[in-house]
Formats: C-alpha cells, structure tokens, sequence
C-alpha cells in the first residue's frame, strides 16, 4: 500500500497543487511552516544516510564528481540563459538562478528508485550537493545576480547552514545514536518524505495562485527548458565520461530535479513573491516529467534486450 502510494506521487502532485490552486485560502495561513518543513525533510534525509553512502562518494568520486559538476555548472548557466533569451523580469530571473543554483532535490531520490537507477549514487549525489550546496548556491546567486539585484550572500549563507546543513547533521547523529529505532521507523521514511513535500507544494502553489493567473506562458516555457536541459545535459553529458547508460540516467535524475521548495524559500526571503514563482512551477513541473521519465526507464530496465545492451557496455568500459 505505502509503495504504490510512493509510486503515485506525481499523481499526488497534480491533483494537490489543482486543490491548492482553487483552495489557496486554506493553505496560505501556513506560509511560515515551509522553513521547517523544508528543515525536516533534510533531517528525515540525514536518517536515510549512511556509512556505506559516504563511503560510496570515497571509493567510486567520479561518477558523484561529475554528477555535482554538471549540476552546479550546467543548472546556473541554463537558467541565465533561457531568461535572457526569454527577456524575464530580473526578480523571474533571480527565481530562475536560485533554483538552478539548488542542491538536488529529496524527490530526486524516489524518482531514481522508480526509474530502477543507482540509488546509492543518486543519494551520494543528493548529499554531496546538498553539504556543498550551502555555500555554492549563494556564491552563485551573487556571481550571476549581482549586478541586477541585491544579493544578501551572508544571510543566504546563514538560511542554508539552518535549513540545510544543521538538519541533515541532526539526522545522521540520530541515526548513528539510535540505529535499531532509526531501522523500524526507516521503511516509512519516504513516504513521510514525500507527504511534506507534498505539503510544501501546496502551500507555495497556494501562496502563487494569484500570479499563476496572470502569468506569461514564457515563464512556463522557461522552467520546462530549463529541467528538461538539465535532464538532458545530466544524461548526454555524463555518457561523454563513458559511464553506462543506468548510471548516466541517475545522474540527468539528479541533475534535472533541483530542491525547488528551497528555491521558493529563500527567494520569498530575500527576493519577492515574484521571484517564488519559477520555484514554485518547478515543483510541480519536475514531479511531473520525472515521473514520465522514470517510468519509462524503468520499463524499459525491465527488458533483456536494455539490460544487454548495458552490460554490454559496462564490459567494453572494462
């Protein structure tokens, strides 16, 4: 029952961000719980690593090594790009840096496991993004961003250390604590990861329903190129590496599907409502093509003439 509710999360998604959007009133009241929101789910992240995910990271860099460049590399500068093509207002285009500048989501970890990709890298990634994250993402904000609008870097820096990095500490310290706890509570740990992303897609759904109505269809246009080059990027890219084809498809996974409900909080924090508002299409809209896409991977993972053609490379990469 919990699994194929976590396999109908982007069903969830839409049919949720639809109620916010026409109900707003009931979720806007709770505009100030996204933080801590946001807060858990990094600490219930912390409960899922383990040794062997740091261990990974030691054993097996590259893979994790490339997967974080094209991240912060590739994210940033599609999202400059496309709003300068786009000619977005500069709050849009600080919106759209922020989320480009973001560590890869949670969801980007519940998509892998449904696409049948490398889980251990896709968490690998999604925690040395994450811990390097909290310096990175102000950095980039204030290297693209600084000569349109005001960057608060320091204070940004301080958002990320509480939200980010303080939680996922607690949470891996709890679990080295409390291990047989941690153990019984883990199979339920998705799902409640995925009910408060859930939530906090709602509240910023409900909080930019009044913009969505007005909203430039280009705005759209730029978040969906945005996460599908980054897909793409993360893919074609990391194939040029030489890695196989499952392990280039965790890492488009993790490339195309950025913490956008973070996004949305510090750009409401430091920026405006406006600013919020490439983040909060992006949560929906990355669930949504994710979710499409791991589906047919992971279909297709399923068929001997895919998984030949995989192993078969892997043995030439040999």
């Amino acid at each position: 029952m919990i699994t194929k509710f976590n396999q109908l999360f982007p069903v969830w998604a839409i049919l949720l961000s639809f109620c916010a959007f026409y109900f707003q009133s009931v979720f806007q009241p709770f505009a100030d719980t996204i933080v801590p929101l946001l807060g858990i789910i990094m600490f219930i992240m912390g409960l899922n690593l383990r040794k062997e995910d740091f261990l990974h990271i030691i054993k097996e860099p590259l893979p994790v090594m490339v997967g974080v460049f094209i991240q912060f590399l590739l994210m940033p500068i599609l999202a400059i790009t496309l709003s300068l093509m786009l000619q977005l207002s500069n709050q849009l285009t600080a919106g759209m840096v922020l989320v480009g500048s973001c560590a890869g989501g949670t969801a980007s970890n519940v998509i892998c496991y449904l696409a049948k990709g490398e889980l251990a890298l896709s968490i690998s990634m999604t925690l040395a993004t994450t811990l390097l994250g909290v310096i990175v993402t102000p950095a980039l904000c204030t290297f693209y961003l600084s000569e349109t609008v005001s960057v608060d870097t320091l204070g940004m820096l301080v958002s990320m250390l509480q939200i980010v990095l303080l939680p996922v500490i607690a949470g891996s310290v709890a679990a080295y604590l409390a291990p047989e706890l941690v153990a019984k509570l883990e199979p339920g740990l998705p799902t409640c990861a995925i009910v408060l992303i859930l939530l906090v897609v709602m509240i910023i759904v409900s909080l930019n329903a009044s913009s969505m109505i007005n909203i430039s269809p280009l705005v759209l246009v730029a978040v969906i190129l945005h996460n599908l080059g980054g897909l793409a990027g993360g893919f074609f890219i990391s194939r040029l590496f030489g890695f196989s084809i499952r392990r280039s498809q965790t890492i488009a996974i993790e490339v195309g599907m950025q913490n956008s409900g973070l996004g949305v909080a510090l750009a409401m924090q430091y920026f405006s409502a406006t600013a919020a508002l490439p983040g909060a299409l992006f949560s929906i809209w990355h669930n949504i093509s994710g979710s499409l896409l791991a589906s047919y991977w992971g279909r297709n993972r399923s068929s001997l003439e895919y998984v030949i053609r995989d192993e078969e490379f892997i043995k030439t990469e040999r």
